[in-house]
């Protein structure tokens, strides 16, 4: 069971905006899909372009997070990125950059069709895929640092995309986020060269509770001798 101080945090962006603006910070049914320029990294959090938080994403001092997984729209070539400070995490073999896994190793949603065809009367494909790239091992985000989940599509959308377009992508992030004591146990796993989830951080409390009351027994039989030698 994950407490308060270990928390899942699911997010999804879109490049859906009111009329009249490229962001806002909620989503509602009168929302108009954003065109997209090819190559262009869309930061997810603070981008400018579909939904947004009004702040980067980071840690504090007394804060973990764990990337878990990542996918976005496999239409428009789109790709997703995670950006640790300035060091983008998947590079190429000769670390040039590159745009990150593309949507159609890690689909969102799952099952979406890898195109889209705007000019038919049920404008999908056929096909449907699953994922086969799982975010392994998973992304740590130390404390004090900050991270981005960027999306790059390679194609555009089109300039001028109107209130009636149906070309919407998306992308998604889940990360578990570790703060106060539970961050510092995430810190000493990473030390210790251990996995860090919610299973081997509760096993570490565990661990430390079971440690202090085998001191606290051993240190009570001492003080009973003691007292019978005396």
């Amino acid at each position: 069971m994950i407490d308060m101080s270990m928390r899942s945090q699911v997010y999804e962006w879109a490049n859906l905006a009111p009329v009249g603006v490229s962001s806002a910070l909620r989503r509602s049914t009168a929302d108009v899909p954003k065109a997209l320029t090819a190559g262009r990294e869309y930061d997810l959090f603070i981008g400018g372009t579909g939904n947004n938080i009004t702040k980067p994403a980071e840690t504090t001092a007394t804060q973990f997070i764990v990337i878990e997984d990542i996918a976005c729209s496999p239409q428009l070539g789109g790709a997703v990125q995670i950006r640790i400070n300035t060091t983008d995490y998947f590079q190429n073999p000769d670390v040039t950059d590159q745009a990150g896994i593309p949507g159609l190793a890690s689909p969102y949603p799952r099952g979406a069709p890898s195109t889209v065809d705007l000019s038919a009367a049920e404008p999908l494909n056929s096909d449907q895929l699953l994922k086969s790239f799982d975010l392994y091992p998973d992304v740590y985000v130390l404390p004090g640092q900050t991270f981005q989940i960027l999306y790059t599509p390679e194609t555009a959308t089109g300039v001028g995309v109107d209130a009636t377009s149906t070309e919407v992508v998306a992308a998604f992030v889940k990360y578990t986020l570790y703060d106060g004591p539970d961050a510092l146990i995430a810190n000493k796993l990473l030390e210790l060269g251990v996995t860090i989830n919610p299973n081997n951080v509760d096993w570490y409390k565990r661990s430390l509770i079971e440690q202090q009351q085998r001191s606290a027994s051993m240190a009570a039989a001492a003080a009973a001798a003691n007292g019978g030698q005396a």
